[in-house]
């Protein structure tokens, strides 16, 4: 019989659907000083964005039953891959689950930015009617370029031409074959897009990817939106892009330090924000414990 620890919460159907397939399911978290003697018991874990499985936890677990780490999600930079796979531990994530969910914030974020929607909001709460005030742009005619075509960009690529916008994209392997949209290089891309959608994983080799050097080739007036990893993006770089009004706007769904401490960012007057909610949906939480359980089902057979 195989034990499952799930530290960050799952989805009360996955779990259920792991305990009638015979697996012995833990809904508990660990502080990271616990964690890796805990595991010791555990043949999986599952964890969202809270727990990080570092080299220490994982060194600290390899002598035990520990197998499998599944990351109910996409990126798995809280995970040491090379460490758990020196340590003969299989990562696995869920990749397939919520693109449309993010797909449809980035979306929702760059209509918050191009309409006032954020801003406006709270003012008319405050009791202000700046009717005259909020002149945005329209999504039908811009150029969005999305910087990562993997599942969310596609996803993403695809609702944004039914509003009627032009892509054209930029990814880290090259051209994408079975898409019709214009590849650029990355300069190119940056010079010629009104919006830019940042969908890729954080190399902490490479640093951020969007800073100084790279808003400056932005378009005047262009708006960058992030749902993709905090570090991706330089965030007092982009302050000074907003300040300076080199950026019209900007939305923003994670942030280089979780829970966000940048406050001068989340409250700048052209600024959508959301707290880490991409997947934060219905059906792609659904999606995602389906998934898990799958991962699980498929590694122990």
């Amino acid at each position: 019989m195989y034990n499952i620890l799930v530290s960050d919460g799952l989805q009360e159907k996955a779990i259920n659907n792991l305990l009638n397939l015979g697996f012995n399911v833990t809904d508990k978290h660990y502080d990271k000083d616990e964690l890796g003697e805990a595991l010791k018991e555990y043949d999986a874990l599952v964890i969202r964005s809270a727990t990080k499985v570092t080299r220490d936890v994982l060194k600290a677990a390899k002598d035990g039953k520990l197998k499998l780490v599944v990351r109910a999600g996409v990126g798995v930079d809280n995970i040491d891959v090379i460490a758990a796979s020196e340590f003969g531990i299989t990562v696995r994530n869920t990749p397939n689950s919520s693109s449309d969910s993010v797909a449809e914030l980035a979306l929702a974020h760059m209509f918050a930015v191009a309409r006032f929607v954020g801003t406006s909001n709270y003012t008319m709460r405050n009791g202000e009617w700046n009717k005259k005030k909020y002149e945005g742009v329209e999504l039908s005619g811009k150029t969005l370029g999305i910087i990562g075509m993997g599942r969310i960009g596609k996803a993403l690529a695809n609702k944004a031409t039914a509003l009627g916008m032009k892509i054209v994209y930029n990814d880290a392997f090259g051209k994408v074959n079975d898409i019709e949209y214009e590849f650029l290089e990355l300069n190119q891309l940056l010079s010629v897009s009104d919006f830019i959608s940042l969908h890729v994983p954080y190399d902490k080799n490479a640093g951020s990817l969007i800073g100084k050097d790279e808003l400056k080739i932005m378009k005047d007036g262009s708006y960058l939106i992030n749902c993709a990893r905090g570090k991706v993006v330089d965030e007092e770089a982009l302050l000074e892009a907003l300040d300076s009004g080199k950026i019209a706007g900007a939305g923003i769904d994670v942030f280089e330090v979780e829970p966000n401490t940048n406050e001068a960012l989340v409250n700048h007057p052209r600024v959508s924000c959301t707290p880490h909610i991409g997947a934060s949906t219905m059906e792609a939480q659904e999606r995602i414990g389906d998934e898990v359980v799958s991962v699980i089902k498929e590694f122990f057979n």
